[in-house]
């Protein structure tokens, strides 16, 4: 029997983040969890519960958020690109920032990849401040060390002001 915690050679751990606020959300999150499981040389190792926050810098319906564990034999790119089609497939729309959408999907952690290009920024450069990320992520790998930002835990003490529940 394999061990599920060691990853096949060029593997990594990766953390998605998942959000929506139109239309039946928490049904597309679970829909998008299963298709996550089916993306090219990954296995979906966790997902967190899912979460109602109040949309943040932006106005619109409250959003159901949740984070995914997965393992990926994907480089950042193609497993961004992965994400992307897949909102796509969701019929995301982009008409301005932080507008409400089907879903929203954020490669938030890739390994310990640090990268800031153009296309893409690892870890994702604004999930210290969020607790729809940190709070679902906390659930997952509850002492996470985020590169460059520091451990889950101290993250966490700053985002008190961010009301989150969890769904049953």
């Amino acid at each position: 029997m394999s061990d599920p915690d060691r990853l096949p050679l060029g593997w990594s751990p990766a953390f998605v983040g998942l959000g929506a606020n139109l239309g039946d959300a928490a049904g597309m999150l679970r829909e998008t969890l299963a298709q996550l499981a089916c993306l090219p040389d990954t296995r979906l190792r966790a997902a967190s519960s899912l979460y109602r926050t109040a949309p943040l810098e932006a106005t619109g319906p409250d959003y159901i958020n949740a984070v995914a564990w997965l393992d990926t034999g994907l480089t950042p790119t193609d497993l961004l690109a992965q994400l992307q089609a897949l909102e796509q497939r969701a019929g995301r729309e982009r008409p301005y920032r932080n507008a409400p959408r089907t879903l929203d999907l954020d490669l938030l952690l890739h390994g310990d990849a640090v990268r800031n290009d153009p296309v893409l920024t690892l870890p994702h450069p604004r999930m210290h401040q969020r607790a729809f990320v940190l709070v679902p992520l906390a659930e997952l790998c509850p002492d996470l060390q985020v590169p460059g930002q520091g451990r889950l835990p101290d993250l966490l003490k700053g985002l008190d002001s961010q009301p989150i529940r969890r769904l049953a």
